[in-house]
């Protein structure tokens, strides 16, 4: 028998947006369960923010001063994550900046810090508070300040003063995982507006309210049962990338 709910199509399920618990649970799976070692996620993602940032600006297309990139690190994992990025940029040609204020203490921290060094990316004393000296120094921003573990309300010197200028910046920001400064599930319309958002592993509930031009999911390491345990619904990643589009 045919009809009318017979010939419709099945719509695919849209990609799911974790809540801070979820995500916390999950990280605690594959670090637990799976294994991964926090140096590895770090590596991997870092990698997957580089990969990203090649395909929004192409460094083929771009001229020796539209390659300069300004990564703004925090203390906590996400900064880890971008000294990452910053490596791997360096690598595809780009020519980073690094401004890490408040260095972690963690062994992890120093070694992916002193590799930036080693390969002799510049790391900056301060942020100019002059907004228009970053606009003509740098032609894009990568936001690996707070990550989903801060809350916005307790962000805290130089945290407060480095959002109110990146706030104000002309040049595209991309923010890794959430937008420094949002709020993990409420996101924050008051907050810094990022051109480019890399959610890793998954996009978190705040990614619902992001109003930029590209979205892109960094989670090709995260294993079929645990996409199917916290229902991801994520799409397939083509060819051999590291990251796609939503």
């Amino acid at each position: 028998m045919s009809g009318p709910a017979a010939s419709e199509e099945r719509q695919p399920e849209l990609p799911r947006f974790l809540s801070k618990v979820e995500a916390v649970a999950m990280e605690k799976e594959l670090i637990e369960d799976y294994r991964f070692g926090r140096q590895q996620l770090a590596e991997m993602c870092g990698y997957a923010c580089a990969v990203a940032v090649t395909k929004v600006f192409p460094v083929a297309a771009l001229s020796r001063k539209q390659r300069t990139v300004l990564v703004v690190c925090g203390p906590e994992q996400n900064g880890a994550i971008g000294l990452v990025c910053a490596r791997h940029l360096r690598v595809f040609e780009y020519e980073p900046t690094i401004f890490y204020p408040k260095r972690s203490p963690d062994s992890l921290s120093k070694d992916f810090t002193t590799q930036c060094e080693k390969m002799d990316i510049p790391f900056l004393s301060y942020l100019p508070t002059e907004v228009q000296l970053i606009n003509d120094a740098y032609s894009l921003v990568i936001d690996a300040i707070l990550g989903p573990g801060a809350e916005p309300g307790e962000a805290k010197e130089p945290c407060t003063s480095i959002l109110a200028t990146l706030k104000l910046v002309k040049i595209p920001i991309v923010s890794l995982d959430i937008p420094s400064g949002w709020d993990v599930e409420m996101g924050n319309e008051d907050g810094i507006s990022p051109e480019v958002l890399v959610s890793l592993a998954a996009p978190k509930k705040c990614a619902g309210r992001f109003s930029g031009k590209y979205h892109f999911v960094a989670g090709r390491f995260v294993p079929d049962d645990v996409q199917k345990k916290f229902h991801l619904n994520l799409p397939g990643y083509p060819g051999t990338e590291c990251v796609v589009a939503l």
